[in-house]
Order: C-alpha cells, then sequence, then structure tokens
C-alpha cells in the first residue's frame, strides 16, 4: 500500500470534509435545481441558505460514521425543512414519485463538485468516497420521503378527525333537549367523538334529555351498542337521560338476538323520541286541525 494511502482519511470523513468546504457551491448550485427554485419562490437567497442548512446536516452525518440511517441525529434539524418542502411540492400536484425524482436530482451536483474537489486522491479511495456520498444522499431521499410520509398521515388523520366532527352535529331542539343523528358505522374513534360532542353540548345547553337517533347506523352489533352505553353513562353522569331512537325492526330482531340489554330509553323513531322528552318535560304536544286546535 502506497504511503500517502495510510494517511488518506476514510470515505465518510472525507465526505464530510468536502461537504464544508464546498458548503457554497452545493448550496449555489441546489438553488437551481426544480426542487428548491420552485419551492423557495420569494428570493434566490432563500433557497441557497435552504440547502446551506441540508449540506450542514449531511457533513455531521458523514461525521459520526451514519450514512446509511435515515435516524442519524444530524437529520434532525433538517426534518421539518425537508417536510415543508415535500408538503409544498404535493400541493403543487406533484405524486410522491416526482418529489423523489426532484430529490434524486440533487445529488449529481455534488457527485460532480466531489469528483473535481479530490481528483488527485488514488481512484480507489475517490471510488469509495463517491459511493459513500451516493449512500449518503440516498439516505437523505429516504428521510425526505419518510418524513413527507408522516406529514400526509398526520394531515389525513386530522382531516379525518374534522370529518367526523362535522358528520357528528348535535341539535338543539327544545330547551333541554338535544339530540345526534348518527350515520354511518360507529368504531371506536368516531364513538369518543360522539361522546365529546354530546356531552359538550349537554353542558353547553343544559340540557336534561339527549337524543341519540341511530336511524343511519346500518347495524347494531355488540360493538355498536357497547359504544352507544358508554356514551349513555357518561351522558348520565353528566346529569341528562338519554334516549335511543330509530330502532328499525331488523335492528331490533339483531338486539334480541344478540342477546344485548341497552338499558336505555328506546323509540322507533326522532318524534317519538322527542315526544317522550317533551312529556316529561311537562310540555304539550298539539295538532293543528281544520277545525281548530287539538290537544293529543
Amino acid at each position: 500500500m502506497p504511503e500517502h494511502a495510510a494517511e488518506l482519511a476514510t470515505p465518510s470523513q472525507e465526505v464530510g470534509d468536502f461537504l464544508r468546504r464546498r458548503r457554497e457551491q452545493i448550496a449555489q448550485r441546489w438553488a437551481d435545481e426544480p426542487l428548491f427554485r420552485t419551492v423557495f419562490t420569494v428570493s434566490r437567497d432563500e433557497a441557497v441558505e435552504a440547502g446551506k442548512a441540508i449540506v450542514d446536516a449531511l457533513a455531521q452525518v458523514a461525521d459520526a460514521q451514519q450514512v446509511e440511517d435515515p435516524d442519524a441525529a444530524g437529520f434532525s434539524g433538517v426534518r421539518e425543512q425537508l417536510a415543508r418542502m415535500g408538503a409544498a411540492r404535493s400541493r403543487a400536484g406533484l405524486s410522491n414519485t416526482q418529489v423523489s425524482s426532484e430529490l434524486a436530482a440533487l445529488r449529481p451536483p455534488v457527485e460532480n463538485l466531489l469528483a473535481a474537489d479530490l481528483d488527485e486522491v488514488p481512484a480507489e479511495h475517490l471510488r469509495a468516497c463517491a459511493t459513500t456520498l451516493t449512500v449518503l444522499m440516498g439516505t437523505l431521499r429516504l428521510v425526505a420521503m419518510q418524513t413527507a410520509l408522516s406529514e400526509n398521515q398526520a394531515l389525513i388523520d386530522r382531516q379525518r378527525l374534522q370529518l367526523m366532527e362535522v358528520a357528528t352535529p348535535v341539535i338543539r331542539l327544545w330547551d333541554g333537549i338535544v339530540a345526534v343523528p348518527l350515520i354511518g358505522t360507529l368504531d371506536s374513534a368516531r364513538s369518543q367523538v360522539v361522546m365529546e360532542t354530546l356531552l359538550n353540548a349537554v353542558v353547553e345547553q343544559h340540557a336534561r334529555f339527549a337524543i341519540l337517533d341511530i336511524t343511519g347506523v346500518p347495524t347494531v352489533d355488540s360493538l355498536v351498542a357497547q359504544h352507544l352505553m358508554k356514551t349513555v353513562a357518561a351522558a348520565r353522569l353528566m346529569g341528562a337521560e338519554c334516549i335511543v331512537s330509530g330502532i328499525r325492526p331488523a335492528i331490533a330482531q339483531t338486539i334480541v338476538h344478540l342477546g344485548l340489554d341497552l338499558d336505555v330509553i328506546t323509540r322507533a323513531s326522532l318524534a317519538d323520541a322527542l315526544g317522550y322528552a317533551l312529556h316529561q318535560l311537562g310540555a304539550d304536544i298539539v295538532n293543528a286541525t281544520p277545525g281548530g286546535a287539538g290537544q293529543r
């Protein structure tokens, strides 16, 4: 082995030193790439500064000999920035594959600078450094995509919760009477939203009766019944009596077949449930007829 070969740094150290030396040039070249140019549209300087931050992160990861580790501490400082960049490109209509391609396009400019910067080192060492850089850039790409997917999932979860809240309105039917018309399947997450929404309405409206209308619930099994009973129990603790309405014949048969004891007041329709609640409050329901008003 030649004497100078023993003095060479490891490929990771060499790449880390190179990234620090060429930090400005790399950032300048990245600023002209589609990913940076289309995200940082206010000024080119903004794109350059963002590029420098990523180069610093790469150098830190290389120094730590963690070029293959997407969880390396060096990436922590740029994850949020990478997430914003990925989100911006997704909002522009690009697919994950297209965003990944734009990330891959950041590698050639750095590789070209590395080859020029280390043109005097032995060819074998240059190849090792180039391989290390390729792996490091691939890891950066993986980190960016993982972060983007995580952000997308968080957005989906927030939107799902918002949809559940919108799909679970609480209606004030009368003084002291609120109703929650349920439509669709009741799972654990949605049941929690139903419970929280209903309890908040009971407090805000000073409700004495809360009607859970399940006309729009396709099936009632033991799990759905359990969710309903938890909601009923919670409402009772808040001082409101619950009435379950919308018990269709098929659902009634299912409940009997399963041997479920709902232990709650039930009515066939929302109108029947409202009538019951009004009666309990001492209100009279009258039916207007052509000959005058008749009480019923």
